[in-house]
């Protein structure tokens, strides 16, 4: 996250926490995002303070600059707008100006045009987007979009299925942890687990790595990227996003990953100790089974549980 420009008390004003400042002082302001966004990093709300301030003395500076027209003989008397008021629309795009030239134009358009949102462990997300498409996200989750550029996302973490309005003229990209993919006209299902990347289409087709290996995927097919493999895998079409239904299915997936997506998608502390936390595993695990009680994961993963402080950790079989 980059941090420019002067702010209060001398420090940096942050890019994300000045957008979010200029946004939330719109009267459509969207709270349910500003709030995903100040609970998914605890420093979120200093950096937020921050940009309200240096927002602040921006329209301050401005208001006192901008010329007031003397009233004419009929007029009435001038109203004296409060200081808490919102500025009217030329004076925000004056503010607006002077905040460019600050910040540097470049800068401030992508930071201006690009927002996260995340989901907490154990929480689901479904998101609408404006061109016609939606994502649906798991638990312990962040994807980043951009309004300049619709038609693009990143997945930074957990899992997401996508639904994808096609259109041939202006195709959807995808980028997860540096894994291109292309929409066909597709209901696609994206994870990362641990330092993998996992693709696998339910519905039309997906392009993955177009400008290099071109792995077109069908209807139960998908990839398993680590590092600079791309490894071919299928799967039942009807699995393809059951994350959603409390289905997680694994392909080759480290006991140690196995607890990370747990954690994520359940919203408990689960660690694997190091004598397992390499042990692969394949399977799928239906959460209902073990919800609550995660001692039940012992049978499920031949492994022992056992209780940790807060949370759960996966060992050998006593």
């Amino acid at each position: 996250m980059s941090a420019f420009g002067p702010g209060a008390a001398g420090h940096a004003v942050d890019g994300v926490a000045l957008d979010w400042a200029l946004r939330m002082a719109e009267p459509d302001a969207d709270w349910d995002a500003f709030t995903h966004w100040l609970e998914a990093d605890a420093g979120h709300a200093e950096l937020y303070d921050r940009a309200v301030v240096a927002l602040a003395a921006a329209t301050e500076s401005v208001v006192r600059t901008v010329p007031t027209p003397p009233p004419a003989a009929n007029d009435p008397e001038p109203v004296i707008a409060e200081p808490s008021q919102r500025p009217a629309r030329g004076i925000w795009l004056a503010v607006a100006v002077v905040l460019v030239g600050l910040f540097g134009f470049g800068l401030w358009r992508e930071q201006d045009q690009s927002y996260t949102i995340a989901t907490m462990a154990g929480e689901r997300r479904s998101i609408a987007l404006a061109e016609g498409s939606s994502i649906e996200l798991a638990g312990g989750s962040r994807v980043r979009l951009d309004r300049a550029r619709p038609r693009r996302a990143t997945v930074e973490a957990g899992e997401a299925l996508f639904r994808v309005r096609h259109d041939a003229g202006a195709p959807f990209h995808v980028d997860v942890g540096g894994l291109a993919l292309t929409d066909l006209g597709t209901v696609f299902d994206v994870r990362v687990l641990g330092a993998r990347k996992q693709v696998a289409v339910g519905e039309g087709a997906v392009m993955v790595d177009p400008k290099g290996a071109a792995l077109r995927l069908d209807p139960g097919q998908g990839v398993v990227a680590d590092g600079d493999t791309l490894r071919r895998t299928r799967t039942d079409v009807a699995d393809v996003g059951a994350w959603r239904d409390g289905r997680l299915a694994y392909d080759g997936a480290t006991m140690a990953e196995v607890a990370e997506d747990l954690s994520r998608q359940l919203g408990w502390r689960i660690t694997a100790a190091p004598a397992v936390a390499t042990r692969i595993f394949n399977g799928t695990l239906e959460t209902h089974a073990f919800r609550n009680d995660p001692m039940l994961l012992a049978a499920l993963l031949d492994v022992s549980v056992r209780r940790n402080g807060d949370g759960w950790t996966l060992d050998l079989p006593r």
